[in-house]
């Protein structure tokens, strides 16, 4: 994520470092050519930055905003990539009032990770999350990070953090787990069958492929939304016990009325992606009203 970022951004901005501290990763970051400079001390990477931007797993964002008061004392714009939001945005609204900071989270990615997956067009036409830290974003830096977010071809869209968090506890999280699961199931059929792979087609690829996403960013997602998949869990759970019981029964009609209405719900869901549906003005999210670009 944050070297399709550099490399979106690149055109656009006068420099770029980069802070990589494992040696495997700095040596690849410098190989790449993402960015002018590389940097293996966060201090040294952040020195006379106007704007830090976030891009590893969560637990690891939390560790660099407690450090960031100490390598970067002056303050500065702060936005991150995480897939979690609200205790980001708690942590971002701890920082000293030097720093300016929004939580971030494009909604998009590959099940690839690391620099050599990075490309210039992942946030081409997507939609980028923005989340103050506080009730209220700080307007100039709300303004700049719509307009990152638009140069680099995503739609900004702002959300409260627990609403986020409640959003993409069923939208990316669940979904996560569900491949996770069938990959195990299969991988454990796989062992002592050989023809399971070969029989595999598309329906699997397509299905399993999130099974393929980095553990250690999973891991940091899962735990610190724990709470919003754990119930969106149960009533994934919930939703297959009815469903075993429609199966088993061999009601026909009923199981052919139950895939239609599926069928009708992802039509519905293909033309919202096409055709976006305008966002709320009224409710929660009237604090976001005023920044919001969609």
């Amino acid at each position: 994520m944050g070297g399709s970022l550099a490399l979106a951004l690149r055109p656009h901005v006068a420099g770029l470092a980069a802070v990589e501290t494992s040696p495997a990763g700095f040596a690849l970051a410098r190989s790449l050519d993402i960015v002018d400079v590389v940097h293996s001390d966060l201090a040294a990477g952040v020195a006379g930055a106007d704007l830090v931007v976030l891009a590893t797993p969560v637990r690891t964002i939390l560790a660099l905003l407690e450090q960031l008061p100490h390598a970067r004392p002056g303050g500065c714009l702060v936005l991150d990539l995480g897939s979690t939001k609200q205790a980001v945005c708690r942590a971002m609204a701890a920082l000293p009032a030097g720093f300016r900071a929004i939580g971030g989270h494009p909604m998009c990615g590959k099940e690839s990770a690391g620099l050599a997956a990075a490309t210039a067009d992942l946030y081409q036409g997507q939609t980028f999350v923005l989340c103050p830290p506080q009730d209220q974003p700080d307007p100039a830096w709300a303004v700049l990070a719509e307009a990152l977010v638009t140069q680099i071809g995503s739609r900004p869209v702002w959300l409260p953090p627990d609403s986020h968090d409640q959003l993409v506890a069923l939208t990316s999280h669940l979904p996560y787990v569900a491949a996770a699961l069938l990959m195990q199931q299969a991988a454990q059929a796989a062992s002592g069958n050989g023809h399971v792979w070969p029989v595999s087609a598309s329906g699997f690829r397509d299905t399993a492929r999130l099974a393929g996403s980095d553990p250690a960013m999973l891991r940091d997602i899962l735990l610190t939304n724990r709470a919003a998949v754990l119930a969106r869990l149960q009533q994934y759970q919930t939703g297959l016990a009815q469903f075993i019981q429609l199966l088993d029964s061999a009601d026909e009609a009923a199981l052919y009325q139950w895939l239609a209405a599926r069928q009708a719900e992802h039509d519905l869901y293909r033309q919202a992606k096409l055709e976006p549906p305008a966002l709320p003005t009224t409710g929660e999210d009237d604090v976001y009203a005023n920044y919001g670009s969609g």
